[in-house]
């Protein structure tokens, strides 16, 4: 079997139950980027019905069928199904309506965590868009400097390009498994990304539609995951599940690669200080890493509760870096500066999982993934006081935010085949 579809199936594993993998146990890395465990998956005895043997038989291809144990609600289910058809599950088209309904029936939702809404004086709205391609999970947003909002379409093989003014939207196509991840734009406007599935970082030049392929010097280096520029104009990028870091030079096309010294530490979030130093979030353990720019040389920092598991990272004009807190529901901020360490705990509670975050001058946004609605959350570190609202579409797990240069926000909403723009009045 190719290696590229090695990694697709192993990307897919945790995919057929999107919201289901938030329902389990907190400390260890769950969802679409987690390592597969399709080993060590408890058996699972599927009710009868309708479609029982089609679900047997398909959906255990990709993964364990206790994926499937978490549940949905219907508009959920038809959503996920939207999105295995799209990644290329082998359920069988005359049978997708058959199997959908199997599934509603079978596996109803449970373990809802509601939101917690807390009022302040902070004013936002939130619209949303859907995305062209059904099933396509938008996984990372990108806020170009010309104002427009770019998505990953992991499983529909594309990037999207959105005019926030106008509401159009086009797709570009990009070589066959590629999965892309990440996004970041250079200063030609040219839109690089990870090829999550594909082994490789890309650019895409938007005027042509052509993309450009940096595949990477080690066979070991499977999967790209999240892409930054630095001031240089150097292309750092985290992979996860191969627990590298790499650092790509546009100019030349060299990629160097090194690897995290804590085994498994599952290398996430990026970020780049005000000094040229990238600093990034191992979502395997409780630690912090930052790189020397020049030689590449790893420095880990460890938090102070060990059933931390950090996912994503934002740092403030201060350089102070914030991390979500996944596996225990907290915000996190570690000031590099003074070596000082302080959490405090999510409004959703320590089921809530922070994910997706941003710094925008000195205010922390960040959404809470496993609340009903998924929420956004406003955090002022001058008065620590926490505001929040429901995102509209329920969000449906954001995995990734970033700011405008204008200081609003874009995010993807992943299971609800969405992108959204926050303005912050």
């Amino acid at each position: 079997m190719p290696r590229q579809l090695l990694v697709l199936i192993a990307a897919l594993s945790l995919v057929c139950a999107a919201v289901s993998a938030q329902q389990r146990g907190r400390g260890t890395p769950q969802g679409d980027d987690a390592p597969a465990a399709r080993g060590a998956a408890a058996p699972v005895t599927l009710p009868e019905g309708a479609g029982k043997d089609i679900v047997q038989k398909a959906c255990s291809e990709c993964h364990a069928l206790n994926q499937l144990t978490g549940g949905h609600d219907a508009a959920e289910w038809k959503l996920t199904m939207d999105r295995m058809m799209t990644a290329g599950s082998k359920v069988p088209a005359d049978q997708v309506a058959t199997v959908t309904e199997y599934l509603i029936k079978s596996f109803p939702p449970r373990d809802v965590h509601p939101a917690v809404v807390i009022p302040g004086s902070a004013r936002v709205t939130i619209k949303e868009w859907d995305v062209p391609t059904r099933g396509s999970r938008p996984h990372d947003p990108l806020a170009a400097a010309d104002g427009s909002l770019w998505w990953s379409g992991q499983y529909a093989n594309v990037l999207g390009r959105l005019d926030v003014k106008t509401g159009m939207m086009k797709e570009f196509p990009l070589p066959t498994r590629s999965g892309p991840h990440g996004l970041v734009e250079d200063k030609a406007g040219n839109i690089w990304f990870t090829a999550n599935f594909g082994a490789y970082v890309g650019k895409l030049n938007p005027k042509t539609g052509e993309v450009t392929q940096y595949k990477m010097p080690d066979p070991a280096a499977r999967d790209p995951h999240t892409p930054i520029f630095d001031q240089k104009g150097m292309l750092w990028f985290t992979l996860q599940n191969s627990n590298m870091i790499g650092r790509l030079n546009p100019q030349t096309g060299e990629v160097k690669l090194v690897t995290a010294p804590t085994p498994r530490s599952l290398p996430y979030g990026m970020v780049i200080n005000s000094k040229g130093v990238p600093f990034l979030v191992f979502f395997g353990t409780n630690k912090i890493g930052s790189l020397d720019p020049d030689t590449m040389k790893i420095t880990e920092y460890t938090l102070p509760n060990p059933a931390t598991r950090p996912r994503r990272i934002g740092i403030t004009d201060d350089d102070v870096i914030w991390y979500a807190d996944y596996s225990r529901g907290y915000l996190g901020k570690f000031d590099p500066k003074t070596g000082q360490m302080k959490e405090w705990a999510s409004p959703g509670g320590p089921d809530s999982q922070p994910y997706g975050i941003a710094g925008v001058k000195d205010i922390v946004w960040y959404s809470e993934s496993n609340t009903k609605p998924n929420t956004l959350v406003r955090f002022d570190p001058k008065t620590e006081k926490f505001q929040t609202w429901t995102i509209p579409s329920g969000g449906g797990v954001v995995r990734n935010m970033m700011a405008t240069r204008g200081g609003d926000l874009v995010m993807a909403c992943s299971a609800k085949n969405k992108v959204a723009f926050v303005d912050v009045n």
